[in-house]
């Protein structure tokens, strides 16, 4: 919290002389003064391909803007990959892999990523703040999460390296060979060490295409690649729209495709990939419940539930994004939720005071006010807290619909966005029930005093990942993923290398 002298006081009355209005706290008496991250980060004006170890200009000569979605000023110019530059890096992919990756032990192959994992930490502020400028979320997010868990991802897959003959206990493995790779928009750096540091851990050579609107960060990680000697062709960066992320996912070079997306996409290039004998895996949407019941601690739970949807801007696939509340305790919760979110800072990225940053695109605030707007039309009760937008960028207020039905479109749909749905139940099965009501099933939530009652529901939940009296709790020793229409595989922990190789 900014200290007290870095504050000045708002025209609003103090809590002492509204002695029954309990709803007032601190952040309803205070303005903070903006306390903007000042780190360098070193962009580029025109970021090329990463192809063989090399910055390479796009075939085509083209490039597109890459924008801050905080103010919408531009901050760097992309090279638009062609399909010949997608065989380009395919081509060095494949010659990295026979004639150094593929063969190379892997002690030394964990040295490489060691090395890639110190270069990270000591450029740690440098990618945080590049991170918030091109993706919006706030830089204390970027800063305490993402880069940090960017860099354990490196270092604890180093460390499995060499001892890849424990990885599927009586069996050998070996590489796959090439991996073509497309990532999101919503954890550009981090999904780049998701899907990396396995794959070279356990000796693939890899060609990843970031997403269009967030792409800097990937191709700083090349530059890091290229301090710690990463052999030419091991990792390439295409950067492009859909159809080069099309190009890479249906390229007859790779043994292996992994992608993190939308259900939508996902589907389309399962279609395009059946029959091949590719191998798959797939994180898609989400529509993860976070369920309390009415032994929880209450204010715990609380936090818990404003960091698992508004604290990201709801940009992640297992965002809280539906609260199943005990009934008895529905109007309580639902009252601390709208005292806390009233509290939410909501502006500059780049101020460390602020909690939720800026939506990523024009096209992703517009996709949340629609579904915004069809819950009101459905009748939900809306609830958004009164505070200033900036005039600049892609802002949303978080928002709590209560009264929400099973069947509202709201309760159904990701939405990406900080938006809460708050659903009731009376019992144990009935909670189950509405939390598997629905096509996905990548994360869960739940908050009791009861051990016995979290067992029951980590067993009986259709979800990969279940935690219990916390929310959004990652490390890169645990295998995260989903069933049904969230996706297939697992990332992170022995289970996501197992993804990577075939069993000799």
């Amino acid at each position: 919290m900014p200290a007290l002298t870095a504050a000045k006081k708002s025209s609003r009355p103090a809590a002492r002389s509204v002695p029954h209005a309990p709803e007032l706290i601190f952040g309803d008496l205070w303005e903070f003064d903006p306390a903007p991250e000042t780190a360098e980060p070193k962009l580029k004006s025109r970021y090329d391909l990463f192809i063989n170890g090399q910055f390479v200009a796009p075939k085509g000569g083209k490039y597109f803007d890459s924008n801050n979605p905080a103010n919408e000023q531009k901050l760097a110019e992309i090279a638009l990959a062609s399909p010949a530059d997608v065989d380009a890096a395919y081509a060095a992919a494949q010659r990295a892999y026979e004639g150094v990756w593929g063969k190379m032990p892997g002690r030394e192959r964990a040295k490489y990523l060691f090395r890639i994992a110190r270069l990270l930490q000591d450029r740690a502020r440098e990618f945080a703040v590049a991170e918030t400028l091109d993706g919006g979320k706030p830089i204390k997010e970027s800063r305490d999460f993402d880069v940090p868990m960017a860099a354990a991802h490196f270092f604890y897959h180093a460390g499995w390296a060499d001892k890849l003959d424990y990885v599927a206990p009586g069996r050998r493995v070996a590489p796959l060979g090439v991996v073509g790779q497309v990532i999101p928009w919503n954890f550009p750096l981090l999904m780049c060490a998701w899907k990396l540091a396995p794959a070279l851990a356990m000796g693939n050579t890899v060609v990843l295409k970031p997403a269009e609107t967030t792409s800097i960060t990937a191709l700083k990680l090349a530059e890091v690649f290229q301090d710690a000697g990463l052999p030419p062709g091991v990792v390439n960066f295409v950067t492009g729209a859909g159809e080069i992320g099309a190009a890479v996912m249906n390229h007859p070079t790779p043994a292996k495709i992994a992608f993190t997306g939308s259900t939508e996409v996902g589907k389309i290039i399962m279609r395009g990939l059946a029959g091949t004998d590719k191998k798959m895996t797939m994180e898609l949407g989400g529509k993860a419940a976070n369920i309390v019941f009415d032994d929880a601690p209450l204010d715990q739970a609380v936090e818990g539930i404003i960091n698992g949807i508004f604290f990201n801007q709801g940009h992640v696939c297992c965002a809280g994004s539906r609260l199943l509340v005990q009934e008895s305790i529905a109007e309580k919760v639902l009252a601390k939720l709208k005292t806390r979110i009233r509290t939410l800072r909501v502006g500059d990225p780049m101020d460390k005071n602020t909690d939720i940053g800026a939506i990523n695109s024009r096209e992703q605030l517009d996709r949340i006010t629609a579904l915004v707007a069809a819950g009101v039309k459905e009748g939900n009760a809306l609830y958004q807290p009164s505070c200033k937008l900036p005039a600049k960028g892609f802002y949303f207020r978080p928002t709590i619909f209560s009264g929400v039905s099973m069947s509202s479109r709201i309760a159904r749909e990701e939405i990406f966005g900080p938006v809460l749905s708050v659903l009731t139940f009376r019992t144990v099965d009935e909670a189950i029930e509405k939390a598997n009501n629905t096509a996905y099933g990548l994360s869960a939530g739940v908050w009791t005093d009861k051990g016995s009652r979290i067992l029951k529901m980590s067993t009986e939940l259709k979800a990969g990942v279940v935690w219990a009296n916390t929310y959004n709790k990652f490390d890169p020793t645990s295998p995260f993923g989903g069933y049904k229409e969230s996706g297939f595989g697992r990332e992170g922990g022995r289970q996501g290398l197992l993804d990577y190789c075939k069993l000799v």
